[in-house]
């Protein structure tokens, strides 16, 4: 299977199907309650690469990205989504000519509009060379990513995970086409001084295994296409995530010029014109996006007509926050309600810790006592209670307010929030990946109270959950519980140290959390060696395994 680029289609192709699409767009857009596209997506060229085009980044980025194209007129914001782990969305968008809708659901309504700004659709295991080139082109000038927190392949020290056998066939793959493009270039003798390797197309890429190594590999095709600046702009929930992705493309080139075969002078080459061309802005994002279920795409079916296999759902709320720093042009994202600053830290700290680790202790507590959705736990009085106390009593204490904002206001809003059970928001989907956000969404809130000489109690009853939640793997009355993790097994067999799942009790509590506290990706040692945190987790965790006696 090989997508085309969407902006080549015509409304006439014939189909075998109704689907969204520009043959059926005019029509469903003509319906009750139905927004069509703010811009003609016939007239849009590809302006933005973006790597992980799951469903947040479509009601999301795509979303401000097409209301900042029809506030300007400018047509040249196009997007070319990339996806990562499989060819779903290519399997959902590609017949849809890139179209898709997002239905915003509210406590008491919703709406429906269609997006036009995706024009085309790449999974790199099968089209590489076509992401490359994408990257490569002049008239991008942005590259955004949405990968999820173990899509970066860091490893425990928050370094590149050169381990990864992913990570070592990108860079392999790097260092082949850098030896090829600098071969054909002393051929063709388009070599040209500091830039050996200058316009200069290398064909039939390998086809690329992770987002860094895909990043780094398209950052070296411009370099070679003539070098014009480029903005990297990583949207997913990491501290300092601008920082944190510039590092590791660093690391990554370091790695390259060990490679086997390497040519380092040519490496350094690529390195200097990352430094002087490329910026990779710190950004905040906020949305919530439940997954997508059929009950959804029956229901924007009944009110377009059609079948929209690339459906979104999402609550009213929507927020940008950008460090302005910027390498070249970009979409007046202003215009649509993005804020540019020089400074996203603060926003950054308050939504990761806030609403991101309220959102996990929810998931946790909620899952282990039953709550499909997060909306359920919240009604739970103990569940909100404990949320509240993470919020006022832990989380707002380690935080300065960024200007505007009023902490407790904000924590209020967020529990509203995630009170909206038209969401369908599930706890397993947000207690997901564990490993790598209780670190963000925790434990450095914990770290910070502990260096204040408090003990985070609520902080503590979520890791509590989370230690409750790999053990048992069941809810209190009996269901499984799915533990989705890159590092699932390694948890597993360190709880199973301990019991095995359907024998987990009180009894088991201080012996759990020690041994799940010792797993040094997840937890530092001022979190794991400090005998009040760990006390009051086990306390925590002794009274969560009652309620497996009490049912």
């Amino acid at each position: 299977m090989t997508s085309t680029d969407l902006t080549d289609r015509t409304p006439t192709t014939p189909r075998t199907s109704r689907r969204l699409s520009l043959d059926t767009c005019r029509e469903v857009s003509q319906r009750p309650g139905v927004t069509g596209p703010a811009v003609d997506p016939t007239a849009v060229t590809v302006g933005i690469v973006h790597l992980g085009i799951g469903a947040f980044h479509r009601a999301h980025q795509a979303v401000f990205t097409e209301d900042a194209a029809a506030a300007t007129g400018e047509t040249g914001w196009g997007i070319l989504g990339v996806t990562q782990r499989s060819a779903t969305v290519v399997e959902q968008l590609v017949p849809q000519d890139g179209l898709y809708g997002v239905r915003t659901v509210g406590t008491d309504s919703s709406s429906l509009r269609v997006i036009g700004s995706v024009r085309g659709v790449a999974f790199p295991r099968e089209e590489t060379q076509r992401v490359l080139d994408a990257i490569a082109a002049p008239t991008t000038h942005v590259v955004t990513l949405t990968v999820t927190e173990k899509g970066y392949t860091a490893g425990p020290d928050g370094r590149l995970d050169l381990a990864d056998g992913d990570v070592r066939a990108d860079l392999d793959a790097l260092v082949g086409e850098i030896r090829g493009a600098a071969a054909l270039a002393r051929q063709t003798g388009t070599e040209v001084q500091g830039a050996a390797t200058a316009h200069v197309v290398v064909e039939d890429a390998v086809p690329a295994r992770s987002a860094i190594g895909l990043l780094v590999r398209g950052l070296a095709a411009r370099a070679r296409a003539g070098g014009e600046p480029l903005t990297v702009l990583t949207c997913d929930n990491l501290l300092d995530n601008g920082h944190v992705l510039e590092g590791l493309v660093g690391q990554a080139l370091d790695a390259a010029a060990g490679v086997p075969g390497a040519d380092p002078e040519q490496v350094e080459r690529l390195r200097a014109w990352v430094h002087a061309s490329v910026t990779f802005p710190c950004t905040m994002v906020d949305r919530i996006v439940p997954a997508t279920t059929e009950d959804d795409r029956a229901a924007a079916e009944a009110a377009t007509g059609v079948r929209d296999e690339g459906l979104v759902v999402a609550e009213p709320f929507m927020q940008w926050v950008i460090e302005d720093r910027f390498a070249g042009p970009r979409p007046a994202w202003e215009l649509a309600g993005a804020t540019l600053t020089d400074d996203v830290a603060p926003f950054e700290r308050a939504k990761l810790r806030m609403l991101n680790g309220t959102h996990s202790l929810l998931a946790y507590l909620g899952s282990i006592a039953g709550h499909r959705l997060i909306a359920d736990a919240v009604a739970d009085p103990a569940l909100l209670s404990a949320a509240r106390s993470l919020l006022l009593d832990d989380v707002i204490p380690t935080l300065v307010a960024p200007e505007g904002l009023d902490l407790a206001a904000y924590a209020e809003s967020l529990l509203e929030r995630f009170a909206n059970p038209a969401l369908g928001h599930t706890t397993t989907q947000v207690a997901m990946d564990g490993s790598k956000k209780l670190p963000i969404r925790f434990l450095a809130t914990a770290a910070d109270r502990l260096a204040a000489g408090a003990v985070p109690d609520a902080v503590a009853h979520g890791v509590a959950g989370w230690v409750v939640f790999v053990a048992a793997g069941r809810t209190v009355t009996g269901e499984p519980l799915r533990l989705d993790d890159p590092i699932a097994d390694k948890l597993r067999a360190a709880a199973a140290e301990v019991a095995a799942p359907d024998e987990v009790a009180p009894a088991h509590a201080e012996a759990l959390v020690r041994r799940m506290l010792a797993v040094e990706q997840v937890f530092p040692a001022e979190i794991r060696d400090h005998a009040g945190f760990r006390d009051a987790v086990v306390a925590h965790a002794e009274r969560l395994l009652a309620g497996y006696a009490q049912h």
